[in-house]
């Protein structure tokens, strides 16, 4: 905020974006920003709450499958190594090559009824999410935040000792169609985009989630290293996982959007990720639900806690949305990429490069190539947008 002008009697100390577009855009600028901003919140939500249900339903498959000695079937399609890697769901490889997958191994019709991936298991998060939703204050999950980087941490561990044993499975052979290669340009690249839109994203709530830092003046630092790790962590995982998939016997598009479905429910390092990561996310969901709360709730009511009842209604909503998901479009892939470019479009490229041009514009300091660089900004967010809906 320090690079915006404003009125020397303004105090922007604890204003978010939807403030500043409200500053200079009115009150279409504060609440096309706030729903936005609630596009990628809640989008974040609601994949949180399909990977919860895919962890734990893994984790009782598991579970289940030791307490009865229940060994994964070898007939589901794999690699057939000594670290077997699956393509769970059926993929037709261009070339004709079929990535057939197994359903839930070892999962017979009784125990099947009640652990249902998409039918039951969603439904059980609700006893638990539900209450810690409804929690007045979000500090005491703060408290767990150390769980997440042991989580990267161990899954970092596991993406290495998982490449190790399989090696690497790239080839570049451009010219020869009995070899699959790696291309360097695909035209699916926007959903890519799609994704690290909302990955990188965190413009509407970044003071809600920092200014309670004992020091502020570190803040910048802070998240300029926090990104960084960010992005690192993504690339090294993303490479790996690409990278040393067996291809052949499988076929890279196997890969799933949550990696960890391509090993076998029996795996135990699999598995303690799995409980690790869903231990996590059970203490992350109810932050997101808090900055839901505090932008929905501060900006009808002026109070981020008006009564019982309000915030009721408005988790209610949430978890409901959270669950229809999990049943009817499990596809994490798909609601990132949708949801960040949507929500992107506005707070991302539209919102702050305007922002950045009409206080220069009144100043009479914008010059024509800033204009047209911070334009083509807006253009491209309009163009990822548009490209998702061809994917």
């Amino acid at each position: 905020m320090a690079d915006l002008c404003f009125s020397e009697s303004v105090d922007t100390t604890d204003w978010e974006f939807p403030d500043v577009c409200r500053h200079y855009f009115g009150k279409f600028g504060q609440w096309s920003s706030l729903l936005f901003s609630l596009v990628s919140l809640l989008g974040a939500m609601v994949v949180y709450w399909v990977l919860m249900s895919n962890f734990l339903f893994n984790t009782g498959q598991f579970i289940y499958n030791q307490a009865h000695n229940i060994s994964v079937s070898d007939s589901e399609f794999g690699n057939n190594g000594s670290d077997q890697v699956i393509c769970p769901y059926p993929v037709i490889h261009p070339e004709g090559d079929d990535c057939g997958g197994g359903g839930d191994a070892g999962n017979d019709i009784s125990f099947g009824s009640y652990w249902s991936k998409t039918n039951t298991v969603p439904l059980y998060l609700i006893v638990l999410l539900l209450p810690l939703l409804s929690f007045r204050s979000a500090s005491f999950f703060a408290r767990f935040t150390f769980l997440g980087t042991i989580s990267v941490v161990y899954l970092i561990v596991l993406v290495t000792i998982k490449a190790v044993r399989l090696g690497f499975h790239l080839e570049f052979h451009w010219f020869d169609p009995t070899h699959f290669y790696v291309p360097e340009f695909r035209a699916l690249f926007p959903q890519l985009t799609g994704v690290l839109t909302l990955a990188f994203f965190i413009h509407n709530c970044i003071i809600t989630l920092m200014k309670n830092n004992k020091h502020q003046e570190n803040n910048v630092r802070d998240l300029s290293v926090a990104y960084l790790l960010v992005g690192l962590t993504y690339l090294y995982v993303g490479v790996l996982i690409f990278g040393s998939f067996p291809s052949p016997p499988l076929v890279k598009d196997c890969i799933q959007p949550n990696f960890l479905d391509n090993f076998p429910s029996n795996d135990v390092l699999v598995f303690v990720a799995r409980m690790c990561l869903l231990f996590q996310m059970v203490t992350v969901y109810p932050m997101l639900g808090y900055l839901v709360r505090v932008q929905v709730m501060g900006q009808f009511f002026g109070n981020h806690y008006p009564s019982f009842f309000h915030v009721l209604v408005l988790n209610l909503f949430i978890v409901g949305l959270g669950v229809l998901m999990a049943k009817f479009y499990p596809n994490i892939g798909s609601i990132i990429r949708f949801s960040g470019a949507i929500c992107g479009l506005a707070l991302v490229f539209v919102f702050p490069a305007l922002v950045h041009m009409i206080p220069l514009k009144r100043e009479g300091r914008l010059t024509w190539l800033s204009a047209v660089l911070h334009s083509f900004l807006i253009v491209i967010g309009v163009a990822n947008v548009v490209a998702q809906f061809f994917m």
